[in-house]
């Protein structure tokens, strides 16, 4: 075989597996909005005990996956990478961080939010140059915020209704609008978007790990703080979303969850199911 055959033959190798990697991938997002669009156009058809959770029995069976799933793997793994060092995985942090500015800007300008998304384009500015590609948060020593923003957050500011209450295999809790809007967030991470498989792969599982252990601890908290952990989480994701659509001033709404656990505990455990200590997680989970 003659040499530029061999190397014609190894760049179309590449090109295919590149194809083919890039097929998969838009492959897995047209399935979640596939299965987004199907649960919300049944919910009318569905009943279940919490008004925004027509679909709690096979939300249960999902959490309850993901509860095994991370029994058995990511949490051994996530408790393995906490003995790195600090400065390693503070390193890891500021490292995606960083990349997760663009889209964090681009949301807060799309919810019209112009000052706060010049800030963001400031923290990849001074990130990727003085803070070396985002290794170093110096942004954040100058000044600039970080912000938590997506494209379900700005879909909410736009009016669109959060939908039933969803569970996804691994990814845990959302609701509908979220579960669109993370379509759009898959589309535009450039981990999830990198061409190369085995780095696109490695940076994702890294980076899930790495979130994984920022949260060691919470599990145990939420188990000892409530009778059924389901309810819990689900109440907590719905008031911590809502406060962030709303930019921490949320309006008030009932939730069943919490007049159940009024009715049903004694005051001291009725405390913990009006998410009390989760918000304090999640703020810890949006600095990483």
């Amino acid at each position: 075989m003659k040499p530029t055959e061999s190397a014609g033959q190894s760049a179309g190798g590449t090109m295919m597996k590149n194809k083919k990697s890039k097929l998969q991938v838009r492959g897995l997002l047209r399935g979640i909005a596939t299965v987004a669009l199907g649960l919300g156009l049944t919910a009318c058809a569905s009943t279940g005990g919490h008004p925004k959770d027509p679909f709690e029995p096979l939300n249960r069976a999902t959490f309850q996956f993901n509860e095994q799933a991370d029994r058995f793997v990511i949490r051994p793994v996530a408790q393995v990478y906490d003995y790195v060092p600090l400065p390693v995985k503070t390193v890891v942090g500021n490292f995606f961080g960083n990349l997760g500015d663009v889209w964090i800007g681009v949301n807060n300008l799309l919810q019209g939010k112009v000052a706060e998304a010049l800030s963001d384009g400031g923290r990849v500015l001074v990130n990727s140059t003085v803070g070396l590609f985002g290794v170093f948060d110096i942004a954040t020593e100058l000044g600039l915020e970080k912000h938590d923003e997506d494209l379900g957050q700005t879909l909410g500011v736009w009016g669109v209704g959060e939908g039933p209450f969803l569970v996804l295999p691994i990814l845990g809790s959302s609701n509908f609008r979220d579960t669109l809007g993370l379509v759009g967030d898959l589309y535009a991470d450039p981990v999830i978007q990198h061409k190369e498989v085995a780095t696109r792969n490695s940076a994702t599982g890294l980076r899930l790990v790495h979130k994984r252990s920022v949260l060691l601890g919470a599990d145990t908290t939420a188990e000892q703080a409530a009778l059924d952990k389901y309810s819990y989480m689900r109440s907590f994701y719905m008031q911590y979303r809502l406060n962030q659509v709303y930019d921490g001033s949320p309006p008030r709404v009932k939730d069943p969850d919490d007049e159940d656990a009024r009715a049903d505990e004694p005051a001291g455990p009725a405390l913990a199911a009006t998410g009390t200590t989760l918000p304090n997680l999640a703020t810890k989970e949006s600095q990483e």
